[in-house]
């Protein structure tokens, strides 16, 4: 018995370190629907699981088609203390008209991964009766590094002048203040007049866009940063005229404390041409030269939330609950799976479900498995997260889940604490039965798989006595077959 003991033991340990394993980092390609009216987004998205995202190639160019803007979901999701993550970057297409278009076979590099796709063929049809509503202002990718495309020859001996050009460099914020916890979208960005595209092009982007990161980063924020790495420009009107914005920079920001946010003026080196005084026809008329552009600072005061008992533990931002239940029928002894799920706009690691204390031994809790799925968008971060729960009702009449399960929430638009809470209420229905003596690990798998399949018949206490016994005669028996056998081969 000691053997079979050890052996056991063993086979747990293995089993516990391959658990352990991190997992393999994995990325695939999705296509959306082939078919589709001509008001509505094609789309092309690549799935990253098992590593963080560092780098990524562009998505293709798709012909008849011009690409409309992009967005990053990434969804997390713990289980007895293990959380694994899955980043899904989505690429929008829009169409020029209707037809049918080929989607070539195409690749794409994420990290160190190459997914391959087999390609389509797309179908755009008239509009629909219900057209799909546009993105939303700023919701247009960043792509690219660089403004113009062309190279030019090296200019001929010549008087050269600077032009003036309405450039200027920029870091905005979406709010004049913020509550503590209440998220702030920064972006830094660059706007060009259209007709400076002619003078101005950008210089070792991709060298200076680091160092002024991490002068507008602060230390007393939890940051949620966009993931996109392309720089293409967006049309916008400043001051009643018509620009061109590169978003170069973006992040939602969560203060920690009241500690006002200091963004210091950056600067951003670009090229600029110098122009002939005197064209020459057949001659570039341009000599390169260089200009900073630097940003104004700017300083974002941070207001405590107001009075409350729970003021620093409570999640800001605006929520609302959604739930789930996995039958319709319930009885006393049987385990169900509630979920309660949280939605909307805010930093969702600060949401919290613990396992509720419940008032009696009648009912019995077991979990949370938690899922989280966020989404960065048109200058926006939100998404939503589940606490998954496993109950067993030991006494039969309805279920108060709404004395169980809330949360309490601070609304920055409406300045007033809420509270979200359950508002099922199943009706358990059979006999009280009495409450296990024993209970559990509240993380422990083995309650949450075994309890839907658990015999409720009671068993004689001396059951497990009865097993060691038989076991033993068995050993005993194979002890001897061996000693028989010893004994036969020494003759």
């Amino acid at each position: 018995m000691r053997f079979l003991f050890l052996l056991w033991g063993v086979l747990w340990l293995g089993s516990g370190a391959l658990m352990a394993q991190k997992p393999t980092p994995t990325a695939e390609i999705v296509l959306g629907k082939p078919a589709f009216p001509i008001n509505e987004y094609y789309t092309i998205s690549f799935r990253l699981s098992g590593a963080p995202l560092e780098r990524y190639s562009n998505f293709p160019e798709l012909e008849g088609f011009k690409k409309s803007g992009k967005s990053s979901t990434t969804t997390t999701r713990t289980v007895n203390g293990q959380s694994t993550t899955e980043l899904t970057i989505t690429q929008r297409y829009a169409a020029f008209a209707e037809g049918t278009f080929p989607l070539k076979p195409f690749s794409m590099t994420v990290n160190s991964l190459t997914i391959r796709s087999e390609g389509a063929t797309l179908r755009v049809g008239p509009q629909a009766t219900t057209p799909t509503p546009p993105p939303a202002p700023g919701a247009s990718p960043l792509q690219g590094i660089g403004l113009l495309d062309q190279l030019f020859g090296k200019p001929k001996p010549q008087e050269y002048v600077e032009p003036q050009d309405q450039a200027f460099l920029a870091v905005v914020p979406d709010k004049a203040k913020v509550y503590v916890g209440q998220g702030l979208h920064v972006g830094l960005y660059f706007y060009l007049a259209p007709q400076d595209q002619a003078v101005l092009n950008f210089h070792n982007f991709a060298g200076q866009l680091p160092g002024i990161i991490r002068e507008l980063r602060q230390r007393s924020v939890w940051e949620e940063s966009f993931n996109e790495q392309e720089v293409l420009p967006e049309n916008v009107t400043v001051g009643g005229k018509p620009f061109l914005r590169y978003r170069l920079w973006e992040a939602e920001l969560y203060p920690l404390n009241t500690q006002p946010l200091v963004f210091p003026a950056v600067a951003l080196q670009m090229v600029k041409y110098r122009v002939a005084k005197k064209p020459v026809p057949g001659l570039d008329n341009r000599m390169e030269g260089y200009k900073i552009y630097y940003s104004g600072a700017r300083t974002i005061p941070v207001e405590p939330l107001p009075p409350h008992p729970l003021r620093d533990q409570v999640p800001v931002g605006n929520y609302r609950v959604r739930e789930a239940i996995d039958r319709t029928t319930f009885r006393t002894g049987q385990a169900f799976a509630y979920t309660f799920t949280v939605e909307g706009e805010g930093n969702l690691a600060t949401l919290n479900l613990a396992v509720p204390p419940t008032p009696s031994d009648n009912l019995e809790i077991y979990g949370p498995e938690v899922e989280q799925a966020l989404t960065r968008e048109g200058g926006r971060v939100g998404g939503r997260k589940s606490f998954r729960f496993r109950l067993v009702a030991r006494q039969p009449g309805p279920l108060a889940l709404d004395t169980l399960f809330r949360m309490v929430v601070f609304n920055p638009v409406s300045r007033r604490y809420d509270t979200l809470r359950a508002e099922l209420r199943p009706v358990v229905r059979g006999v009280a039965q009495q409450a296990s003596a024993f209970r559990g690990r509240l993380d422990d798998p083995f309650y949450r798989d075994a309890l839907p399949e658990a015999n409720a018949v009671v068993q004689p206490r001396n059951i497990y006595q009865n097993v060691q016994r038989y076991a033993n005669l068995v050993v005993v028996g194979l002890l001897v077959a061996a000693g028989f056998g010893w004994w036969r081969a020494k003759r």
